[in-house]
């Protein structure tokens, strides 16, 4: 079969999709079902027993055997508990039942996962409903259910729910909007629309399984940089090797199975780093599929020999991974309201929703700091190969002159849309986006999309998502109150843009984010400077955005500070995670390679000065003596480092123990680790007990 066959047969197969649906499931039962969904009510439980009863049926067929409620709680890893279709009747025979009421809502255990308070001990049940937005699929022999998870009470304990509820908020306020456009007035829904651009690195197995630190915290937490790395800029876009391209080869078939259009793969700028990135699709599909990808990304690795490292920066020197989240809004009606279209300065909706948008980041740039802070994140924002941790929006040349015309009230004379020579005469012209490209940019505008860029790598999309369409959703909401009382709807509506961008301008920035001037001038804008994930979080409960968050029904307070105390924990627990492997590896094993080796030098120094009378021995002199100082120095700062880690106070709160953290343990760790860097480079490889970068690295 060829691939013009084979992929589209292939695609979606482990997928109870709708055009599944529509052989399996009753005809009217799947009308139930869309009336369901379009009006947003309950299934009734003929209907449910209706489609679980095909669901089973289609599962069966495809090897299934079991059932699990597939949900996303608050460690950031997706969660299943299965339940075998299996059912006993009596006599020694069985058979295979899945009922509604199954299919519909589920009370699997939440005592071991974070509540941050909205669970109390003794109540350990939780509750999972079946999400039936998102499609159910296949993976590993079980029929995978995509639910929501909740306390006893309904606090949400997982990212899907609150994601749910910002879409429907900002769906509730651009429709609002959008109806007071004569030209609008057909539109009935808007929906968040998403593409992440996952960034990875795969390593040899073999090697990784040798590095206590890469399989306990992800990341190395020592070693010396390799003679090459990525100054040449060969990786990026190069010849992808032989292993690499048979994982990313199954990778795609995987994938597709399971309805993910992997689209693009590539080299990464740092060597042993690479991308993948799927088509565009709504918030909530997106947000499931992201977690598939890194969970299938891991699982297809250990069948090539190969670690898939999701960490935002496993080898420090080089460039660590992030996860652009390309995000817009579309209508039902198959409008792109980012899309300025041919003359974007006349587009009266486009320069409104943009107008909302920089509104929005601006009043809520701290809150959609907090939406990326985490403690992989913090070596990488900043670091001269991702954005800053300043918020800003870049929206290219032509938008903002665009954008200063109607703040000065002047007519807009640059061409509305240019086209780009590129200087070879048998090409065509290429028609110039309405925006350029600045990576040094967080936020983005890319011809009809905006692309966040401070996301880590293995970070769930759905925090950045809520947070995004929440503010928008709270611009839109403003912009609707005013235009609807208008007056004169057309002066009304040019004041809106022109205020909102004059008011805003500060947080447009077209420059270089690199630059160190660019601090300087982001502090006399006004603009908050969060550097570190300690320095965010507590933002994250500054009144404003409990009233924004609240005020859209995305989350209550209690589910705020909730989530505030969960992120601040896994703070310090990883952070102590981290000092405890490190503290572990320099007593049990890089100590003892130091002395070996240093007693080898000193052996062979005796050796030879009595075979050799009078020789000097200079250089196994001088290595024994370097190694030597060395190996106390390591010792010295290993035990400062553990003196931090014992001596915590026992009575900080979840802030305390995080700043505690990030101001005492962090730079204990990076003082260790200057040692052992500098060691490394000075102890025979034979000597060194664990592998190096350049073994990491160049080994695939």
């Amino acid at each position: 079969m060829s691939a013009k066959e084979r992929i589209p047969e292939l695609f979606g197969s482990m997928v109870f999709n709708e055009r599944t649906m529509e052989q399996y499931v009753p005809q009217e039962a799947m009308e139930v079902w869309r009336e369901c969904l379009k009006q947003e009510k309950p299934l009734p439980l003929e209907a449910a027993n209706d489609i679980a009863d095909a669901m089973k049926n289609w599962a069966l067929e495809h090897g299934a055997t079991h059932f699990t409620h597939w949900f996303q709680p608050l460690t950031g890893v997706t969660a299943e508990k299965h339940e075998g279709f299996i059912k006993g009747i009596g006599g020694g025979r069985v058979i295979m039942d899945f009922s509604g009421k199954e299919l519909v809502c589920g009370e699997p255990d939440a005592s071991s996962f974070p509540s941050g308070g909205l669970r109390a001990t003794f109540e350990a049940r939780g509750y999972s409903a079946w999400d039936p937005t998102s499609f159910a699929f296949i993976k590993d022999g079980s029929l995978c259910i995509p639910t929501v998870f909740c306390s006893y009470g309904g606090a949400a304990l997982d990212k899907k729910t609150p994601l749910l509820r910002s879409n429907e908020a900002v769906n509730r306020e651009a429709v609002k909007l959008l109806h007071l456009f004569d030209s609008q007035k057909d539109v009935g829904k808007v929906t968040p629309q998403v593409g992440p651009e996952q960034e990875y690195f795969l390593i040899d197995r073999e090697l990784y399984l040798k590095r206590e630190d890469l399989r306990l915290c992800g990341r190395a937490l020592f070693g010396s940089k390799p003679p090459k790395g990525q100054e040449l800029d060969d990786h990026y876009f190069g010849v992808i090797r032989p292993r690499v391209a048979a994982f990313m080869k199954e990778l795609d078939e995987e994938l597709w199975k399971l309805g993910v259009l992997s689209k693009t793969k590539h080299n990464e700028v740092a060597p042993g780093q690479h991308e993948m990135a799927p088509i565009y699709c709504d918030a909530n599909t997106a947000n499931d599929q992201n977690q598939l990808v890194m969970e299938t990304m891991k699982k297809v690795a250990e069948r090539h020999g190969l670690v898939c490292l999701l960490h935002e920066k496993p080898f420090a020197g080089v460039n660590g991974s992030g996860k652009h989240v390309n995000w817009s809004l579309s209508t039902d009606t198959g409008e792109n309201l980012f899309s300025p279209g041919k003359t974007p300065s006349q587009n009266a909706v486009f320069l409104l929703f943009l107008a909302a948008f920089v509104k929005g980041v601006d009043e809520y740039q701290e809150l959609l700091r907090c939406s990326v802070a985490f403690v992989g994140n913090d070596h990488r924002l900043g670091a001269q190969e991702a954005p800053p941790a300043i918020i800003s929006i870049f929206l290219g040349d032509e938008l903002e002159e665009i954008v200063d015309s109607i703040i000065s009230q002047n007519s807009y004379a640059g061409a509305e849309h240019r086209a780009l020579r590129i200087g070879v005469d048998v090409l065509p012209s290429i028609p110039q986006d309405t925006t350029d490209r600045n990576r040094t940019s967080p936020l983005a505008f890319t011809g009809n999309k905006f692309e966040f860029r401070m996301l880590g790598s293995s970070q769930s999309i759905s925090g950045p998502n809520i947070v995004l369409n929440t503010i928008m959703a709270e611009s839109l909401r403003k912009y609707a109150d005013v235009l609807e009382k208008a007056d004169n709807f057309e002066t009304a509506l040019h004041t809106l843009i022109r205020d909102a961008l004059r008011e805003h301008r500060r947080i447009l920035f077209n420059g270089n984010g690199y630059e160190g001037s660019w601090l300087a001038e982001a502090a006399r804008r006004g603009l908050a400077n969060l550097v570190s994930t300690a320095d965010a979080l507590p933002a994250f409960i500054l009144e404003k955005n409990i009233d924004l968050l609240s005020r859209h029904g995305v989350f209550s307070r209690s589910e705020m500070m909730a989530r505030h105390e969960i992120h601040m924990e896994n703070y310090s627990k990883v952070i102590k995670i981290e000092t405890s492997t490190l503290i572990d590896i320099v007593q049990h094993t890089l100590l003892n390679a130091a002395t070996a080796y240093t007693r080898d030098l000193c052996t062979t120094i005796l050796q030879k000065k009595a075979a050799l009378p009078g020789e000097t021995c200079r250089v196994e002199s001088a290595l024994a003596a370097s190694v030597s100082r060395l190996g106390e120095d390591l010792l010295d700062r290993c035990a400062a480092l553990k003196t931090a880690l014992d001596t915590m106070p026992k009575t900080l709160d979840a802030e305390g123990e995080m700043h505690y953290c990030h101001d005492q343990l962090v730079p204990a760790m990076g003082k260790v680790r200057e040692t052992i860097d500098h060691m490394e480079t000075l102890v025979a490889s034979s000597y060194w007990p664990v592998p190096t970068y350049c073994d990491l690295l160049f080994s695939v």
